[in-house]
């Protein structure tokens, strides 16, 4: 008579086995035993709990009717009162509007340009002008809109830069301010803000590139490959982590153009295609003082970039082959 086999146990998870006091003795003896190292994390999480989650507590502002003279704990709760205004100011939608015609400008444009300057980059041969055009491509990273600002304001002026150019190569007939006129701002503030990011974006992409096998490369030039061919088929694949994780936090972006750059060019005459929803947001906070409603408006941004963060790492996931990039 055979004996039946003991049915198997329920396989079950060794974290789930153990109890609140045996993972706490677990944490402390790690904990002590690497005291040198863990204590290095320590100065980062407390400044990420002082400076980025206790500030999460005056989001209450947005559901309240504050004021300067107001704390947040005495301001009256107004509920979504501020929520609604936002849906029929017709200001705001034009920011709206304006943030994500630049900001598709520069995905559009923007997130190509440091992929290709990176392959050049990667390419050239002479390691003294690699080095040379790596230093000047970063370059205008490390100078700040103010700056940048100062000379895009001179050499868009009247009697400017590129005034002369144009008017010497007769494209013109009159010179005029050019930052004056709304209609061309877009397309100043994505190009000049490529400009600036180009040459730093390029970093990660050459960082990624400089561990590729160089024998992909050697076995492709015996197959006879040409050099657009091994990038093509050699570089862009193995650069397809960071180029996708790259275009996730550049979706997620979308409605947080640069608001240093904003402040710096917009002016009276061009206010209405220049004016962003961070802009927007500081002028109904700092110069009008109407706290709760930018705060309303700051929220609802957040809201709306965590959604785009999301749905672009699905997608990009999906195109990867359902391996997440986040």
């Amino acid at each position: 008579m055979s004996k039946t086999a003991p049915a198997p146990s329920a396989s079950i998870p060794p974290s789930a086995k153990k109890s609140m006091g045996q993972r706490i003795k677990e944490f402390a003896s790690d904990y002590k035993r690497q005291w040198e190292i863990q204590s290095m994390v320590l100065p980062g999480i407390i400044f990420m709990i002082i400076f980025c989650y206790i500030p999460i507590y005056g989001l209450s502002i947005a559901f309240k009717n504050y004021t300067v003279i107001d704390t947040l704990s005495t301001a009256p709760w107004v509920g979504l009162d501020n929520f609604k205004i936002i849906l029929s100011d017709e200001y705001f939608w034009d920011a709206v509007v304006n943030t994500l015609g630049i900001s598709f400008l520069k995905l559009g444009i923007g997130f190509i340009i440091p992929i290709i300057l990176a392959i050049m980059i990667y390419e050239l041969s002479m390691g003294r002008f690699k080095k040379f055009v790596q230093t000047i491509s970063y370059l205008p990273h490390f100078l700040s809109w103010i700056v940048l600002g100062g000379m895009l304001i001179t050499w868009f002026s009247t009697s400017g830069l590129f005034n002369e150019l144009l008017l010497n190569l007769g494209l013109i007939s009159k010179p005029s301010n050019i930052l004056l006129d709304a209609g061309k701002y877009w397309w100043i503030a994505t190009l000049s803000d490529i400009w600036k990011e180009a040459g730093w974006g390029t970093i990660l992409y050459l960082a990624i590139m400089a561990k590729i096998d160089p024998t992909y490369y050697e076995a492709a030039k015996i197959d006879g490959a040409s050099r657009l061919r091994q990038i093509w088929n050699i570089t862009l694949p193995n650069m397809k982590p960071i180029i996708s994780l790259n275009l996730i936090l550049t979706v997620s972006g979308l409605l947080g153009s640069n608001l240093d750059q904003t402040l710096v060019l917009m002016n009276s005459q061009n206010r209405a295609k220049a004016e962003v929803i961070n802009s927007y947001v500081y002028r109904m906070g700092m110069t009008q003082g109407d706290f709760s409603y930018a705060t309303a408006v700051g929220l609802g941004v957040s809201i709306v970039s965590v959604i785009l963060l999301v749905t672009a790492n699905k997608v990009t996931s999906k195109l990867n082959d359902n391996q997440s990039v986040l």
